[in-house]
């Protein structure tokens, strides 16, 4: 196994960590924003009314987009698991 795999599958890994973790952070971005717009126009100055959407808004994304994270994470466990040889030997 050279560095070169080493950083191949380095990369490998960081891009499917960034492009799961993608839509959740845009939907907590979006509804962040949302809060605080709506906290601007109506002077409420609360700061943990941001917390439960958020949480709720996490929560159905990830119901929503589940199959398709578990997809990504497969192929990407089968693609290491099928070149463990090469790596090892």
């Amino acid at each position: 196994m050279t560095v070169g795999d080493i950083l191949d599958i380095t990369r490998e890994a960081l891009w499917i960590i960034i492009k799961c973790s993608a839509p959740m952070l845009i939907v907590s971005l979006v509804v962040g924003l949302v809060i605080s717009i709506f906290q601007t126009a109506t002077s409420i100055q609360e700061q943990t009314l941001t917390f439960v959407p958020k949480i709720l808004a996490v929560f159905l994304t990830i119901m929503i987009c589940g199959s398709w994270l578990l997809e990504n994470f497969r192929d990407f466990m089968v693609t290491l698991f099928s070149n463990f040889s090469k790596f090892v030997g």
